[in-house]
């Protein structure tokens, strides 16, 4: 039997809107780091919309798509036994496993990933973008490969909190649609969540020690005229938009928070009736280990503003995460964060300028945290999290699910469409399905 040379993959068109699924050459092994992975399924993103409006600056055809899940069919003469000095995936990646990819490639070998920061990695690249083929196709090249796939075959190779029999359990258990949720939106909820309840201006309230002692634990505060009250010790958080990767970050922070016993107050945000009635699903689809002892509202811009000034007498919120990408998000971010707090943002902004003065920042001692999530790096936690909450993770199309379809290539133009109007949640493609 012959072996085909082209492949159907989903490309876009500049300079806006044009989402055409056409015959392309498959890829080959163009590096001895390269893979090749056959593609099972691949997911539409919120980062995908950039491009297909226009606003991302682009104007080359590509394959779109950064999120996928598949089987490697190909490898570069790196992988090989016992390979000495690189990550163990160049010594243990077979043809036949099956992989997840992050969205973004990454060597694992510099000093930049050595610290865990592999999305920016100097050798690193966006998949579905000019400088790299995405993966809403039959098949996909995997740049740097040993270091940025996690092998799903085989879960000796990176770290977890699971015991090995539940974590090979987890990996026969769960369906791909779930796993590929690793590719980005979970990692990336994960990261925004991690990053708030780690930020300095949120110790204060953690620790029930003012600043900046709460960072020196040795130091006795048995000198303060004034003790914390309970009030002092409820974090007040914000969550700005509630797409797919906002409602991870809200999944993972109340897991963190009901782990920790933290109390809270939490208003998650979005302009959509359709995704605030997906986040009140979700919210009451989780058990009560998943969700603590906290408040937890869904409400509209408006609305939550009025119940931040009530919650916290005008004060404001310990810390708000933006997950929408657009300067109103930013804008209503820094009208809903206290003096001495934490804006998180994990939106994809495009070239428009932030929408604050140096007189607003000033005023406010308010931290701004920004960027690209290191989602290899962040894989371990989300994993982990997946596992953990299969209540909301685990199934398609019902109301509490985040994945609301799976269809074929031949209804992309569509999907990309109605994901852009708010139609439609989280859209998986079968690439294999005609």
């Amino acid at each position: 039997m012959s072996v085909p040379s082209n492949m159907q993959a989903v490309r876009w068109h500049p300079p806006s809107y044009d989402i055409r699924v056409e015959s392309i050459p498959i890829p080959e092994i163009q590096h001895p780091d390269d893979a090749i992975v056959k593609v099972k399924l691949a997911a539409l993103c919120g980062s995908d919309l950039h491009v297909y409006r226009g606003h991302g600056g682009v104007d080359k055809v590509h394959t779109c798509g950064h999120e996928f899940i598949g089987e490697v069919v190909s490898l570069g003469s790196s992988y090989r036994t016992n390979t000495q000095g690189r990550p163990k995936l160049y010594s243990t990646l077979k043809v036949g496993d099956k992989v997840v990819s992050p969205f973004t490639v990454n060597c694992g070998e510099c000093h930049v990933c050595r610290l865990g920061y592999t999305a920016r990695c100097p050798e690193g690249a966006l998949f579905g973008s000019p400088a790299l083929e995405g993966g809403q196709a039959q098949y996909v090249r995997v740049p740097k490969a040993g270091g940025t796939l996690f092998n799903l075959s085989n879960p000796n190779t990176w770290s977890t909190a699971l015991s090995e029999q539940e974590k090979e359990k987890a990996l026969t258990g769960l369906a791909d649609s779930s796993l590929l949720m690793l590719a980005d939106i979970l990692p990336t909820g994960v990261f925004a969540a991690l990053q708030a309840l780690n930020h300095p201006k949120v110790q204060p309230i953690l620790t029930g020690r003012p600043w900046p002692l709460c960072f020196s634990p040795e130091i006795s505060t048995e000198g303060n005229e004034i003790s914390f009250t309970p009030e002092d010790r409820i974090l007040t958080i914000a969550i700005i938009g509630l797409g797919p990767v906002g409602i991870c970050a809200a999944v993972s922070l109340l897991d963190a928070l009901a782990t920790r016993k933290i109390p809270f107050r939490i208003v998650a945000i979005d302009l959509l009736e359709a995704r605030r009635e997906k986040m009140k699903a979700v919210y009451d689809a989780i058990d009560a280990s998943g969700k603590g002892s906290g408040e937890f509202e869904v409400l509209s811009a408006d609305d939550a503003k009025v119940l931040v000034d009530d919650w916290t007498g005008g004060v404001g919120c310990t810390a708000v995460l933006e997950v929408v990408g657009h300067p109103s998000a930013l804008t209503s971010a820094y009208n809903l964060v206290r003096d001495f707090g934490a804006i998180v943002s994990v939106g994809v902004h495009g070239e428009p300028p932030l929408p604050y003065t140096g007189r607003q920042v000033y005023n406010k001692n308010v931290s701004f945290d920004f960027g690209r999530c290191p989602a290899r790096a962040m894989f371990p936690l989300a994993f982990d999290l997946l596992v953990k909450r299969q209540d909301v993770f685990g199934g398609v199309g019902q109301a509490a699910s985040l994945i609301d379809r799976i269809v074929s290539f031949k209804e992309a133009t569509e999907n990309y469409r109605a994901f852009d109007k708010g139609e439609v949640g989280k859209v998986i493609f079968s690439p294999w399905d005609c």
